[in-house]
């Protein structure tokens, strides 16, 4: 067996404008997927997926089969974690050369399923990186990144960035503004994330903001606003000056809020962030639910958030220097 594993991330400024070309900066977690990969003969996909937990589902299923797997979790999510995997595959037997190969994988991961740091990206990234390898093919870290995007892109009707996976395969902070995707010097930044044990749906929620951009002129604006806000974010971050990087997460919430992409829990975990004084707290990933993150190197915030009703867990991410690993 094959085995690679990719870090999560979180976006520091610029989810959803980013899918417009706005500019965006993000880093990536030390929450990782692993994945391993195992070739077989008979042309078959078999996905043991024990750990994408969301409310404690685990996915099992032969890709070749007209069912799905019966599982009490919503359709859409199931959809998606069972076609970025599928769509990873149909990926490596592209680059491969190899439409015939099947495989056995397994994947466990840290990373809460569509919660907003980045698990169908790790998962994709280390699949495959992992599957490649396993047919004798190693990828430069561009086209590991490039192929992941691929893959993203199909599985969300065309309204993916290159953001998550560049980041997933890189490691380290990265800033990303359409296809211009470059890896940046960054300090260490003192993140605290809260989770509120949910999840939004990425492809509904990224076309309600589509819809908004169409109706009002405002909404457009307002994500040109978000690109502003992360090109000030660049300078504040390179000069290490998380004070003022705090300050435009909260700017970079209050518009995401004006887009209808946040929640009372999401809100909730923001207030309780800033009242124990962090720096700075807004929503990350797509919304509707699931995280959010705050600057603050002391121990106040993960206390508040741990108090906090409806947060369901509070933790600090460390900054994951390295992208793709390969352990095996």
């Amino acid at each position: 067996m094959t085995l690679s594993s990719a870090p999560g991330k979180v976006y520091l400024l610029g989810e959803h404008a980013v899918v417009y070309g706005e500019p965006t900066v993000l880093c990536a977690i030390e929450q990782r997927a692993r994945v391993g990969v195992q070739r077989r003969d008979d042309g078959k996909l078999r996905v043991n997926a024990e750990d994408l937990s969301l409310d404690g589902f685990t996915v099992e299923y032969d890709g070749t089969a007209d069912e799905g797997p019966d599982i009490d979790v919503s359709e859409s999510l199931l959809d998606a974690a069972m076609g970025y995997v599928d769509g990873a595959i149909e990926q490596v037997r592209d680059v491969t050369g190899n439409d015939e190969v099947g495989f056995d994988v397994t994947i466990e991961s840290d990373i809460p399923l569509g919660a907003g740091l980045g698990s169908s990206a790790a998962v994709v990234v280390a699949a495959i990186d992992a599957a490649t390898r396993e047919l004798g093919v190693t990828l430069e870290t561009d086209e590991l990144a490039e192929r992941a995007y691929r893959t993203e892109y199909q599985v969300q009707d065309g309204q993916a960035s290159r953001a998550d996976t560049f980041c997933s395969a890189t490691g380290g902070a990265v800033r990303v503004e359409g296809d211009d995707c470059r890896s940046l010097e960054a300090p260490e930044v003192p993140i605290v994330i809260g989770f509120d044990g949910g999840a939004g749906d990425t492809g509904k929620l990224v076309a309600g903001v589509r819809d908004l951009r169409e109706e009002y002129g405002f909404a457009a604006d307002t994500i040109a606003a978000i690109g502003d806000v992360v090109r000030n974010g660049e300078a504040a971050l390179a000069d290490g000056d998380l004070e003022e990087l705090g300050r435009l997460m909260n700017f970079n919430h209050g518009l995401l809020s004006a887009l209808g992409v946040s929640s009372r829990s999401l809100d909730t975990m923001v207030w309780a962030a800033r009242d124990a004084g962090a720096y700075g707290a807004k929503l990350i990933g797509a919304g509707g639910g699931g995280c959010i993150a705050a600057l603050d190197p002391t121990p106040e915030t993960e206390t508040a958030l741990s108090f906090t009703p409806g947060c369901e867990d509070a933790f600090r991410a460390e900054l994951a220097e390295t992208g793709v690993e390969r352990l095996e």
